[in-house]
């Protein structure tokens, strides 16, 4: 009764789908699979970007630090996230489920997702601005953005992103899950933007280039316009799946706080929380994999790791 208790009155702070008694439980097998494997490439994937990444001595050092910022939170992913949410599920299909390993499960898997996914979310945003900053301000570019401001940025994402777990999980849930909707609008506005933004000014430049009389600002194409546009390209199919990721999970929970859950809502809410985690993952992976360099990296080091384990 006194853990039935405790349940119920943490349920006021955290309004998510916790270890309810009505959850049918018919595809937590399914997800819990999905999981492991999504953990298990999370971590070799994530960690053989991070490798590649320390070695590679050709990208500009703030970027770098960005995608390794992103490599490190879809490692934490891999780490943390995805193993509370298979012992949540793994919980949640047996018929005597302990209530204290299943509520501190999904409060671990809570934490981390609203941390992570924020982290994430406002590094890709990053990533979306200095991919303008870099079309626009051509040469002056690696002056304005420097190591020491990428580094002081990176800090300011994960204090503001643990500032809103603490809300929602210590102080109050309504408010943490209201800063967090706005993050992510303001994300995606800002992304949305940028690269609207860059589109335009490609497309100016290239009218401009076809005319003779007219010369393009040189420190606009100071760089590979080619490469450029290959990086660009896949930044945009990145955001847009993490679009298409985020927009389920943001409406289911909306709902669930809003009218209160349902085991339908707590169906929808665990595979929202697996296709999230999922893009977070492997994602990711497949953006820095597009980058030639780090794929490049990568390949000698799985080389490299083959060879020595053939001595």
């Amino acid at each position: 009764m006194e853990n039935a208790s405790a349940i119920t009155d943490h349920k006021k702070i955290i309004q998510l789908p916790l270890c309810t008694a009505h959850s049918s439980g018919k595809q937590l097998p399914f997800l819990s699979t999905i999981n492991v494997f999504v953990s298990i490439t999370a971590i070799l994937g994530n960690s053989l970007i991070l490798a590649a990444l320390h070695k590679e001595t050709c990208l500009h050092p703030p970027s770098k630090l960005l995608y390794r910022c992103l490599a490190v939170t879809d490692l934490l992913v891999g780490l943390i996230l995805e193993p509370s949410l298979t012992a949540y599920y793994v919980l949640m299909a047996t018929e005597k489920r302990p209530s204290n390993l299943c509520f501190y499960s999904v409060t671990i898997a809570a934490v981390s997702l609203t941390t992570l996914s924020a982290v994430s979310l406002l590094t890709m945003t990053a990533i979306s601005v200095g991919r303008l900053l870099a079309l626009l301000l051509g040469l002056r570019y690696r002056h304005v953005v420097t190591l020491r401001r990428v580094r002081a940025l990176i800090a300011s994402f994960w204090i503001v992103s643990l500032g809103f777990a603490v809300i929602m999980m210590i102080w109050e849930y309504s408010i943490g899950k209201q800063c967090n909707y706005t993050l992510i609008l303001v994300c995606i506005l800002v992304s949305i933007f940028c690269f609207l933004k860059i589109l335009f000014t490609l497309r100016q430049n290239q009218i401009q280039a076809q005319q003779p009389q007219e010369q393009p600002n040189a420190g606009l194409i100071s760089f590979n316009i080619a490469r450029y546009k290959r990086t660009v390209a896949t930044a945009i199919w990145v955001e847009v799946a993490s679009i298409a990721c985020f927009l389920p999970y943001s409406i289911i929970i909306a709902v669930s706080t809003t009218r209160g859950s349902s085991p339908f809502l707590e169906t929808m809410w665990q595979s929202a929380v697996s296709l999230l985690s999922l893009n977070s993952s492997l994602n990711r992976i497949l953006y820095c994999w597009k980058i030639q360099e780090v794929k490049q990296e990568v390949k000698n080091t799985i080389r490299q790791f083959f060879c020595l384990s053939n001595q």
